[in-house]
């Protein structure tokens, strides 16, 4: 019996090629039967596409065509962000190079955990995280599966900063900040975050001001660079400045934001973001890479010592005495996989040019959107667009009706658009990171909006199409 080939080694080319030709096949299937942004029908009818093409998920005997089956069934039941008309949310469509150097990465399977199980992997991530931590005024970086998990390290590195303290650090941040962030504060149990509400969508840093003068250290104030909700920026050199006043510690997330440091058009927005402790960025956004590749940006890298950690088995004393790199400080988790092989080669590939210029396109087409919407009589826009974040809604309707013609592009499959609640009204949400989108697509995603006819909610439950 011939046993399962391996994607390494001398043969691992050669049993590679074939089955790439099987999924890139696959995939032009899948895409072509989903025929829009979003398979139609709603959960229920993908989850019994998804069933039927799977069958029994663990047979007796294994099923030759199982490849193809099953790329070809999550192709077309996937919301390809690819498509303009799929603009919800902050998930962006990688880069065909990025793509290719993660196959690369899954390929040769390096574990960033110690030295042995991936010499070239460790390096690259060395010179890679160094080199983007210096774009944020940093001096070293650790890569993270993206803002949740830096967010829960930038928390985790300011208390073990003040762990002389039994109280520990308190968070204060605003209202807008990603939802992370106070899960991170009950997650390494520090106290209940300070909330400053920000009814204008930012941080305010008057009240900031007034919330720090009557706390007691140690404080970590957060900052959004980017928020989730309508892509705002706060006033950074502001907040740091507050910061320096009353003593606090200083994290900014720049999940979305931090992209614009590639821009030479934009990257002023981020004033103030090298006065930060630590700063979490993604590249998953505006880098357009495949998931995951999120890293968080230390200023001080003695901060970093805390991280460290012993197991003899992969980095035992004398080994590290000998000159094999100590890996285990350099992240939580243990079993890692190289995600800065896709980062280095897209940098290499693009250069900053290349993807300043990517981040100049999708900002645009938000302007370009916005003023779409702004001439048109039957819509309201929230705001003009900071970075690539759209709000928009159907001039005087109510909150159920915004809600109900989401809900029904997304069941017809004509258009995945994203939702954001701000001023105490429902808004539908553009996120805009297709730089491949073009004007006649952002008006052909107007003009779905338009005409849409929400279905009641029963209908849409059951999987009726409206007539």
């Amino acid at each position: 019996m011939t046993a399962a080939p391996l994607a390494s080694g001398p043969q691992g080319p050669g049993a590679l090629r074939p089955l790439l030709d099987t999924v890139l096949e696959a995939l032009r299937e899948g895409t072509e039967a989903r025929g829009g942004p979003i398979p139609a029908g709603g959960p229920e009818a993908v989850a019994a596409q998804v069933r039927d093409a799977l069958g029994e998920p663990l047979p007796v005997e294994g099923e030759p065509d199982a490849l193809h089956r099953l790329v070809r069934a999550l192709a077309a039941g996937t919301a390809d962000p690819a498509d303009p008309l799929c603009a919800a949310h902050l998930h962006t469509p990688p880069l065909a190079v990025a793509a290719a150097a993660d196959l690369a990465a899954s390929v040769l399977n390096p574990s960033l955990d110690s030295w042995d199980q991936a010499p070239a992997a460790s390096a690259l991530e060395a010179l890679v995280t160094r080199a983007v931590a210096a774009e944020a005024g940093a001096t070293d970086a650790l890569v993270t599966t993206g803002g949740t998990e830096s967010n829960q390290l930038a928390l985790l590195l300011a208390r073990e900063t003040h762990s002389a303290t039994h109280r520990g650090v308190q968070l204060v941040c605003g209202a807008n900040a990603h939802h992370s962030l106070p899960r991170a504060a009950w997650l390494l149990g520090l106290p209940e975050p300070v909330v400053i509400p920000t009814p204008a969508g930012a941080l305010d840093p008057t009240a900031l001001d007034d919330a720090l003068t009557h706390l007691q250290g140690p404080l970590l104030v957060a900052a959004t660079a980017g928020t989730t909700d309508a892509g705002l920026i706060d006033p950074l050199p502001e907040i740091a400045d507050l910061c320096d006043t009353h003593g606090a510690r200083l994290h900014i997330d720049a999940a979305y934001g931090g992209g614009l440091l590639f821009s030479d058009r934009h990257r002023a927005r981020l004033d103030g973001l090298a006065r930060a402790h630590t700063v979490t960025l993604d590249l998953h956004k505006l880098g357009w890479q495949p998931v995951a590749a999120g890293l968080l940006a230390v200023r001080d890298a003695p901060d970093l010592a805390v991280l460290d950690h012993r197991a003899d088995y992969l980095n035992a004393d004398d080994d590290t005495e000998a000159g094999l790199p100590d890996l285990l400080g350099r992240s939580l988790r243990t079993t890692r996989r190289p995600d800065i092989l896709k980062i280095a080669v897209t940098l290499k590939t693009l250069g900053r040019t290349g993807l300043g210029r990517l981040v100049d396109q999708v900002c645009a087409l938000a302007q370009e959107f916005a003023a779409l919407v702004e001439a048109h009589p039957g819509f309201e826009l929230y705001d003009r667009p900071t970075i690539s974040t759209v709000l928009f809604r159907p001039a005087d309707a109510s909150d159920d009706a915004v809600a109900a013609v989401r809900r029904q592009l997304l069941h017809d499959g004509r258009a995945v658009i994203g939702r954001a609640e701000l001023d105490g009204h429902l808004w539908l949400k553009a996120t805009l990171l297709n730089p491949h989108t073009r004007p006649g697509d952002l008006a052909a995603l107007l003009k779905l909006v338009e005409l849409a006819e929400p279905a009641e909610p029963a209908e849409l439950a059951e999987g009726h199409t409206p007539t």
